[in-house]
């Protein structure tokens, strides 16, 4: 399902205390971004964070649940796998200074393991 208009700037508001948050469409839904990092993402109407392990557990103590997403083509193609992706907790959707927060923390995370990713090869030139 494709974000709405609405969604998504009620999204940019509810993070507007965290600086330039960008909210584009992708693939059906839409990603949250602090520059070229992606934090989260908009599905059906809800917000998930990316995590680390100590974020997702506690998201996982405040009633959050994971993003659970279906590959649609491939040999996984109709089996659901959770994601590090975690909702944000209802608590911080009506609260910009909350959700900013936890903004923060899933884009720290998100950071870290986009710094500590496998790095590019180079392509061997030849001789």
């Amino acid at each position: 399902m494709s974000e709405s208009a609405a969604d998504m700037a009620f999204v940019r508001e509810l993070f507007r205390g965290m600086g330039a948050v960008d909210v584009r469409r992708l693939f059906g839904l839409a990603g949250l971004y602090a520059g070229p990092v992606i934090f989260g993402l908009i599905d059906d109407g809800r917000i998930y964070l990316k995590t680390d392990a100590a974020l997702q557990a506690e998201l996982a103590a405040e009633g959050a649940v994971a993003w659970i997403y279906t590959q649609r083509k491939g040999p996984k193609a109709g089996v659901p796998q959770a994601t590090s992706y975690w909702s944000l907790p209802d608590s911080a959707v009506d609260d910009p200074d909350e959700a900013c927060a936890w903004g923060r923390r899933a884009l720290a995370a998100a950071e870290a393991i986009k710094a500590a990713g496998p790095k590019r090869r180079r392509r061997a030139q030849p001789a």
